[in-house]
């Protein structure tokens, strides 16, 4: 049998000439579905989750919750779950990460809790993302953990039991990801002296998702108070169990709002919430500084933009998730434009810095790495293959760029399937194209 070629590039649309006018319904937020879904699993009682994004990350999360013995049961439509939490976590079971952060950095404190060894892995790409900063913690607490000192996946943890974490005071170093702060809080409350949080490090990246896991454990009936900007305390105590729905992704909605902005015209999300801890929610603010018009009615976001982008200087500490949609509209800029507060990112999917330079340099562009962030003198770009290492957020600003750039390929845009598995459909939808790119998407 000859060995499976790999997927064409997908050629990324051009704008419409008339400018886009689409309204976008976006699936569930992939950060808080795995948030809930973990609560779910700690919960004293059944409950349920509702508007659940079904994406590769949902999916490995659904998977590791089961393998610990969890009972998830699909609803009446696919972005319905029914959890059970098992009465103990199993142990002598291995858990597969994928590349999900929320999956490898939320489920080893959950997995201390279980009867036995949980042996863990991820991809490839997993193998070389920061693990020690959880793991120290976890050793901290008495939870042994063998990794050969790598701090990174594999490695088997092996759990103690229901009663057999005490908690107390722990310090992480959570400069590289807010992900190592919000796992050890998702499952805190279930140590028998509830857990103390101290970040340690210089910076703290993604401080609204820290926010978000402190507001989903409120909304379980968890205390968990703040004593200090750095320090989070969660009482002991049980979680409730609950029926919840999801938000929109803020997030993935960036992209297709970043379009209006890039290629003119007007997108419109519903289901926007007034208040939000999605880091997400700042794209609306983000593209108004680079020349967009933006209201939110009813609960419908709406984005116009004349397809004239302006150069700014942004700092996005709080929501480097963005940086991939934001550094492709600087990239189409009328001046140049700076990212700061985002060294973090090269701990991501990929070393997404490095990723952002070398995919605009490649069409033509000028990006320079700075020591935490991007600088983007914007040159006319041209056509050729844009790859995405893996990483969603790269095929998003691909396809952005591709708005205004003719001949752009999405190297691997499957991707996508990691937080938004019809991210080419609902693209060329958006942008009424048709065609080819619109009948490849429906096997991705």
């Amino acid at each position: 049998m000859s060995p499976a070629l790999p997927d064409a590039p997908w050629p990324a649309p051009t704008a419409p000439s008339g400018g886009t006018d689409a309204t976008v319904v976006v699936p569930g937020s992939k950060s808080l579905t795995n948030r809930y879904l973990v609560l779910a699993a700690l919960a004293d009682g059944p409950g349920t989750v509702r508007g659940a994004l079904r994406s590769r990350d949902g999916e490995l999360m659904v998977a590791a919750l089961r393998a610990l013995g969890t009972s998830l049961e699909q609803g009446g439509t696919d972005d319905v779950w029914h959890v059970v939490p098992a009465e103990r976590l199993t142990g002598d079971v291995d858990v597969f990460t994928g590349l999900a952060g929320t999956v490898m950095r939320f489920l080893p404190p959950l997995a201390a809790l279980a009867d036995g060894p949980v042996r863990l892995d991820g991809d490839e790409g997993a193998r070389v993302r920061p693990m020690a900063p959880v793991v120290d913690a976890l050793r901290a607490l008495g939870v042994r953990v063998d990794d050969d000192g790598r701090g990174t996946l594999p490695f088997v943890l092996h759990g103690r039991g229901p009663d057999g974490v005490d908690g107390g005071v722990v310090e992480v170093d959570a400069s590289g990801s807010s992900q190592f702060v919000s796992g050890l809080l998702l499952s805190g409350a279930r140590y028998r002296e509830g857990l103390e949080v101290r970040h340690v490090g210089a910076t703290l990246p993604s401080l609204p998702h820290i926010d978000m896991t402190v507001a989903v454990l409120r909304e379980a009936g968890v205390s968990v108070t703040q004593p200090e900007p750095t320090v989070w305390r969660v009482a002991p105590g049980p979680v409730a169990a609950r029926d919840v729905q999801v938000e929109p992704d803020l997030s993935n909605a960036g992209a297709f709002l970043a379009a209006a902005v890039a290629g003119g015209g007007t997108v419109r999300v519903p289901g926007w919430p007034a208040r939000t801890t999605q880091p997400g929610a700042l794209m609306p603010g983000i593209l108004e500084q680079m020349g967009a018009a933006t209201r939110l009615e009813d609960g419908v976001l709406t984005v116009t933009g004349d397809g004239t982008v302006r150069g700014i200087d942004l700092d996005l500490t709080e929501a480097g998730e963005l940086a991939p949609q934001v550094a492709a509209l600087m990239a189409l800029a009328d001046g140049p434009s700076r990212l700061r507060g985002i060294a973090h990112l090269r701990g991501h999917e990929t070393d997404r810095l490095a990723a952002l330079t070398a995919e605009i340099n490649r069409l033509g562009g000028d990006a320079t790495e700075t020591d935490d962030g991007l600088v983007i003198t914007p040159r006319q770009l041209h056509g050729g293959v844009w790859r995405t290492y893996h990483d969603h957020r790269m095929a998003h600003a691909g396809a952005i760029v591709g708005l205004r750039t003719p001949g752009v390929e999405i190297e691997d845009v499957a991707t996508t399937s990691k937080t938004l598995p019809r991210f080419t459909a609902m693209w060329t939808e958006m942008l009424g194209s048709s065609g080819g790119a619109a009948r490849r998407q429906d096997a991705v």
